[in-house]
């Protein structure tokens, strides 16, 4: 006999295993062939989307104020009492419906997928999986508690972001030194918290057969169209053809601020404004500027952030206790998005808001995909929709659409593609520097991984001065969450912005046309090859430093067109 289906995700949002393992054994116990496997898969369907959509809401509570203990309890109670729990039943389901594969022609990517999940499955991992989970909602707890005292008021780490923008360079200065030391307080407390969540990863990794954690997670992540290696060359790729590039930007950026080298405060500021980027000043303002360039971008994306905002998907500002960072998360069993940030009323916060959104239409438009498992994509595929709709919609951020008058907006750009091209080696960085941490690195003390992130970090950051600031330096790799809560999830940004880089290329080209093939691969959410979706996209998956050249180039040509009219 096949579940009843929970009727929302609220009826079972307070559920431990005792509640939700009925359910699933009913699926474990009903009988299967040929005839019943359709309708018992789209049962397990519907049966997954209220229970992720449950474990989502409680993230989105626990995410929106850490200190709040009875949200922290209800989310681990999913994280690290039920996660892994439905891990371990999902995998039994998954066994039962491999030796179906052949009546399941339209699924083989998902069957691949299921086998792959099976074959990685240990029980003795079980209580690990529990332990990482707890282990990674304590680093959101202490880095979403971290405040520092700004002339008499408490902010929070984000809140900080508008100073660095300030004309005065002693104030940027100030505001960069105070962030660094709210992050390195908890140095020890953090480097403690990931000496153990390395150790447990080995272990796990060991576990299902790996010899490290790094070729586990390639498989966990169902990489199967590229290697480490693969990231190796991409970060060489990075080394070779986008960091001269920087350089170009930085020698610029120097001359234009007058100074004889640029210190890590000196580059987020405009040169020769008179006033930071404010691009809105209320909520309200914040979402009615999106709105209209969604709608201008295309009508349906409009409407579709139009039902975000009526149903109240969308959590912008940033306040004290709320967890660092944004993100995008699906509501399965509704299908809609929720979308997460932490806005202080920067230009940063438009490009957070539109990156976010490219999720929440990524979310819509497979709507209509039957199966769960196949409406999303690895993050390759997640974030290509992300970054190529900050792409997309960059043109149209001056008013009246936008929020700028014509100068600013140019400003606005010029600042987004610098960061495309910025990021590049950062992402590069932060992807090596995990590369080691889980291979040749196992053995390390954090002081050992503090001394190694400072020698990646030279090789993808030079010519910015840190004279003097080693410290500060080092708490970068502290702040950047996903080393913490999501290892290897990062190259994943890097790939998705070259591709992202084509499709803006096309949309040079023929704007409608690029904007078409964008919106045809997102629709096909997992029911296509990694290849194939960035294909339909009018990109390719690029790990050579021949395919970036052309890209970095337009890009580097664009910016000289934007500084011209930013003036």
């Amino acid at each position: 006999m096949l579940p009843a289906i929970p009727g929302s995700p609220e009826a079972i949002s307070s559920a431990g295993w005792e509640e939700l393992a009925p359910l699933y054994h009913a699926l474990r116990d009903a009988p299967l062939d040929r005839a019943s496997v359709r309708e018992w898969l789209a049962s397990w369907s519907a049966l997954d989307d209220v229970v992720d959509e449950a474990y989502a809401l409680a993230m989105v509570a626990y995410t929106a104020d850490t200190r709040d203990a009875e949200r922290e309890k209800a989310y681990l109670r999913w994280a690290s009492d039920n996660a892994p729990r439905l891990h371990e039943v999902r995998v039994k389901l998954g066994e039962r419906l491999l030796p179906f594969e052949a009546d399941l022609p339209d699924l083989q990517l998902l069957v691949r997928e299921i086998r792959t999940d099976v074959e990685l499955f240990r029980e003795a991992n079980l209580p690990r999986m529990s332990e990482l989970e707890e282990m990674e909602a304590t680093y959101d707890k202490v880095t979403g508690g971290l405040t520092v005292d700004w002339d008499g008021e408490r902010k929070t780490i984000p809140a900080l972001g508008p100073y660095l923008l300030e004309q005065d360079r002693a104030v940027r200065e100030r505001a960069f030194r105070a962030a660094a030391s709210a992050y390195l307080e908890q140095h020890d407390t953090l480097g403690e918290l990931f000496d153990r969540m390395v150790k447990v990863r080995h272990a796990l990794a060991r576990e299902a057969g790996f010899s490290n954690y790094r070729d586990y997670a390639f498989a966990a992540k169902y990489r199967f169209d590229y290697t480490p290696a693969d990231c190796v060359r991409f970060h060489e790729a990075v080394e070779q053809c986008v960091i001269p590039a920087i350089a170009r930007l930085h020698a610029a950026r120097r001359q234009a601020l007058g100074v004889d080298t640029l210190r890590p405060w000196d580059l987020a500021v405009h040169p020769g404004m008179t006033k930071r980027l404010e691009p809105f000043t209320s909520t309200p303002e914040f979402l009615g500027g999106a709105e209209r360039i969604f709608t201008r971008v295309d009508p349906e994306l409009g409407r579709l952030f139009r039902i975000m905002i009526d149903e109240r998907l969308l959590d912008l500002e940033s306040r004290e206790g709320k967890a660092p960072g944004g993100y995008c998360t699906r509501l399965s069993q509704r299908r809609r998005a929720f979308i997460f940030m932490n806005a202080v009323g920067v230009h940063d916060d438009v490009n957070t808001l539109v990156h976010e959104f490219g999720h929440a239409l990524h979310a819509f438009v497979t709507a209509g995909i039957p199966y769960t498992w196949q409406r999303s994509t690895g993050h390759e595929g997640a974030e290509l929709a992300s970054m190529s709709m900050e792409l997309l919609a960059a043109p149209y951020i001056a008013k009246p659409v936008g929020y700028y008058d014509e100068r600013d907006a140019a400003a606005a750009q010029l600042e987004h593609l610098e960061d495309v091209l910025i990021g590049l080696p950062h992402i590069a960085c932060v992807d090596a520097f995990q590369h080691w941490l889980y291979t040749d690195g196992l053995e390390a003390t954090p002081a050992g991984r503090d001394a190694k992130w400072l020698e990646i970090r030279a090789r993808f950051e030079p010519n910015v001065d840190w004279s003097g600031l080693e410290q500060e330096r080092i708490s970068r790799w502290y702040r950047q969450s996903h080393i913490h809560t999501a290892p290897f999830y990062y190259i994943e940004y890097g790939i998705a912005q070259i591709g992202a880089m084509q499709v803006w290329s096309n949309a040079q080209r023929d704007a409608a046309g690029a904007l078409a093939r964008y919106r045809e691969a997102l629709a096909l959410g997992g029911t296509a090859s990694l290849p194939d979706i960035y294909a339909t996209a009018g990109a390719s998956l690029v790990f050579d430093a021949a395919t970036m050249v052309p890209l970095v180039s337009a890009i580097e040509q664009r910016i000289a067109e934007l500084r011209a009219l930013a003036g």
